[in-house]
């Protein structure tokens, strides 16, 4: 299983990206997917989950403007970021997990770095 990350970039504040995450495979294969990010020193945090059955999670400090969605055609998961800020500066992982299991999956995407700066 491979998942490749894209979409990251640099932004001002109050600008959008959209990160994708496309599979090697069904992503029915998949229990939920999710986005974490992580900024140096610090540990990998969850952002947003989407499930198998299309159940959502967000991140307090996300809510409102993070969006996660899929398009099962294309085995893509995205993460819609909308009025960006500072503070969402960080590198951004993709993830899976496999159905019946805990957060965070066994698979993990390369990181794209995302970057809110005026």
């Amino acid at each position: 299983v491979q998942l490749q990350a894209s979409g990251g970039g640099m932004v001002q504040p109050g600008e959008s990206l959209r990160l994708s995450c496309a599979t090697s495979g069904s992503i029915f294969t998949f229990g939920g997917m999710a986005w974490y990010r992580q900024t140096p020193g610090k540990q990998r945090e969850l952002v947003a989950v989407l499930t198998f059955n299309e159940s959502t999670y967000y991140a307090e400090a996300v809510k409102g403007r993070f969006t996660i969605s899929r398009d099962n055609a294309k085995n893509t998961v995205y993460l819609q970021m909308n009025s960006l800020k500072p503070e969402d500066t960080a590198v951004y992982y993709c993830n899976a997990k496999q159905h019946s299991t805990a957060w965070p999956g066994v698979y993990w995407g390369q990181g794209t770095q995302v970057t809110v700066s005026s």
